[in-house]
């Protein structure tokens, strides 16, 4: 097999030595020369290593490969159209789980204990000392998915004497988040979520708790979100916006959360840790060897 590897990769040794012994592989660190020049670069490579951005111009111009992504959302791709040029795309489920598990609690925290007004505080009023302090333990967290990061953000939040509760395909999402002080959004982006959290969903949620969300803006009404901000009715929010590019704290989106008091906001980072970046890579290669045995695994069309 011909394997070509694109963009800023960080291989370990040993898993340089992992793609070396499937086949022969190259490395390119992008697609900048044109359309056409890229896709002749690529003709005759069987499988393609990349992130998402160094290959987006030219992707549904291939033919006949393998595309082994080492990320998770692949919503953004037109699945039939790459099926229909013999493209088939592998994506490395559960490898963001152990970062995302970690800034989602961390956001928990923050908002339930209000560290954000402490942290640095010079004085301490009697009114900050009698003001109430939710904390975690003993409180109900409604997970909308239960997979690889929903699942474990609930062994996690059991594990602090939380009351979880999970939102699955086919359940009711009203009676789901019911009483839930803390309503957490790790669905993924696809046609039967998109638009699901509307205003109907944020004004059901009880009142004064919080919304934490590491998925696409597309899943849930941005504006219906600060609304219910604004209104009071819900006390505090940490968002992630996936969709808008990961780093990316220009778009109109961001800006309209980010400029939200309320709301903590974080430019689509909520993945980036050295742990992410290891085992996506393993999953990434663990693909291509699957593929070379004939029994594909993680493959989304």
């Amino acid at each position: 097999m011909k394997i070509i590897v694109i963009g800023s990769f960080k291989l370990e040794p040993d898993q340089k030595k992992r793609l070396e012994l499937l086949g022969e592989v190259s490395y390119l660190q992008d697609t900048k020369e044109s359309k056409e020049k890229a896709l002749t670069q690529l003709a005759d490579f069987d499988i393609i290593c990349s992130e998402s951005k160094p290959i987006a111009n030219i992707i549904y111009d291939l033919k006949d490969k393998l595309i082994s992504f080492p990320f998770v959302g692949v919503g953004f791709l037109d699945l039939k159209k790459l099926t229909n040029n013999n493209v088939r795309v592998a994506n490395a489920p559960g490898c963001n789980k152990a970062a995302v598990s970690e800034w989602i609690l961390g956001m928990m925290i923050i908002l339930s204990r209000k560290l954000l007004k402490y942290i640095g505080i010079k004085e301490i009023g009697e009114n900050d000392f009698l003001e109430e302090m939710p904390g975690l333990a003993g409180k109900k967290v409604a997970i909308l998915g239960k997979g690889n990061v929903g699942s474990r953000v609930g062994r996690i939040c059991e594990a602090f004497d939380m009351q979880v509760a999970y939102f699955e395909k086919g359940d009711n999402i009203l009676q789901s988040t019911q009483g839930a002080d803390c309503t957490i959004n790790c669905l993924a982006n696809n046609q039967e979520t998109k638009g699901l959290l509307g205003k109907e969903f944020f004004e059901a949620l009880k009142n004064k708790s919080f919304f934490v969300s590491i998925t696409d803006t597309e899943i849930y009404d941005v504006d219906a979100l600060i609304d219910a901000m604004d209104s009071g009715h819900l006390a505090g929010a940490a968002i992630d916006p996936a969709g808008i590019g990961i780093f990316n704290p220009k778009g109109d989106v961001y800006k309209k959360l980010k400029n939200n008091p309320k709301i903590l906001t974080t430019p689509h980072i909520s993945f980036h840790t050295d742990m992410t970046e290891r085992v996506a890579n393993d999953i990434m290669i663990d693909n291509i060897e699957a593929w070379a045995k004939n029994k594909p695994i993680n493959l989304v069309n």
